[in-house]
């Protein structure tokens, strides 16, 4: 349970900060709703919320509260697919008309609610006095529309993972069979219902199936929605890492060059502070400069490296020995031939590759004791 509410406590803060960052996203706004009525259902189950909630409101409230919270989770999810799959105004009338089966479900719950009397209203799905008729219509009614919301939209979760690519296909594969169990839950319980509406006991084991089924479907409902953007982000972070660890290799190289031509500097204010460069920008822009200013410097100083018989495509050991005279004959203002070499260039054109080569001359200058070391 308590792995459950940190699952979900960590959904929600991640979708409402995304949410903040893209308020237009009707679709980014569905999965938000969705994940904050799961968790206010999840939380109005907690002892001490739903004694609070039956207190203020009277009893029966808290169980009214979450069943109520848990089908607008699984209208939020519906309307999610509306918006993704069709345009805007298709899908807001399409939701709207998904909306009346909604409320129509609310409105008999609340009705079975207030009919039935204070001594049996509210209590746990497996504790209800389900001979009661208010109280199996109330159930009943609430996963009646479980199963209908449920199915539809596991139906289009499966259609979008086969169209997807990864991360998203495994995230909306996890989704789509925490949906079918939910479903099929859900359905396993309109069945027990009846059984016990018509004075019958119900298999010991059957119950136990559905709780597993619910047990396992939360959480993998809960990490198959976050599953994309954890992933992403996961990748960005690996790319920060990378980054932040070649702008370090890559000073041996840029501090020789920058000595020799320091009005070649793409950015000339005061550093920023530290924290400035540890973020996310602040790395990738200085990556990015640094890169950019290394390769300015090499071409620069490529006619006084062919001036001693470098060779194009020369080894980054080879350019080392020789960078540190070409740099001094550059200093003292020597004539250079106007032929030019390819220093350090990488066999594809990207700067990532680029940069791999750059590191790679920079590495072979601290392994000559050439420059400062990273």
């Amino acid at each position: 349970m308590y792995l459950t509410a940190v699952l979900l406590l960590l959904a929600v803060l991640w979708k409402v900060y995304q949410l903040f960052q893209a308020p237009q996203d009707r679709a980014l706004r569905a999965v938000t709703f969705c994940l904050l009525c799961t968790a206010g259902s999840f939380s109005t189950g907690l002892q001490a919320e739903n004694h609070a909630l039956n207190a203020l409101a009277g009893t029966g409230a808290a169980s009214l509260a979450s069943n109520v919270l848990l089908l607008g989770a699984v209208y939020w999810l519906l309307a999610f697919y509306l918006h993704s799959a069709t345009d805007r105004q298709r899908a807001s009338r399409r939701a709207r008309l998904e909306a009346v089966p909604l409320a129509m479900t609310v409105i008999v719950i609340t009705l079975a609610t207030l009919a039935t009397s204070a001594g049996v209203r509210g209590r746990p799905y497996g504790t209800a006095d389900l001979h009661t008729p208010q109280v199996a219509v109330f159930f009943i009614a609430a996963q009646l529309y479980l199963v209908y919301a449920l199915a539809t939209t596991a139906w289009w979760t499966g259609r979008y993972a086969r169209m997807s690519q990864k991360p998203a296909t495994i995230g909306l594969w996890l989704t789509a069979s925490s949906l079918v169990s939910m479903a099929a839950a859900n359905a396993l319980r309109i069945a027990m219902d009846l059984i016990c509406w018509h004075g019958s006991a119900v298999p010991a084991g059957l119950n136990q199936s559905v709780a597993l089924l619910f047990a396992l479907a939360v959480p993998a409902f809960v990490v198959g929605l976050s599953y994309p953007g954890v992933m992403l982000r996961l990748a960005g972070f690996r790319i920060w890492r990378q980054h932040r660890r070649t702008y370090q290799r890559l000073r041996p190289l840029w501090q020789l060059l920058h000595e020799a031509f320091p009005e070649d500097a793409l950015h000339r204010e005061p550093a920023g502070t530290w924290r400035e460069d540890l973020t996310v920008r602040g790395v990738h822009r200085r990556y990015y400069r640094r890169v950019i200013e290394c390769r300015d410097g090499l071409v620069r100083v490529s006619p006084y490296l062919a001036q001693q018989d470098v060779q194009d495509g020369a080894t980054p050991e080879v350019l080392a020995g020789h960078l540190r005279l070409a740099l001094r004959s550059q200093a003292a203002g020597e004539p250079a031939p106007t032929h030019a070499i390819a220093v350090a260039l990488p066999g594809e054109d990207s700067l990532d590759a680029d940069a791999r080569q750059l590191v790679a001359l920079s590495d072979a200058l601290v392994t000559r004791g050439i420059g400062m070391a990273s």
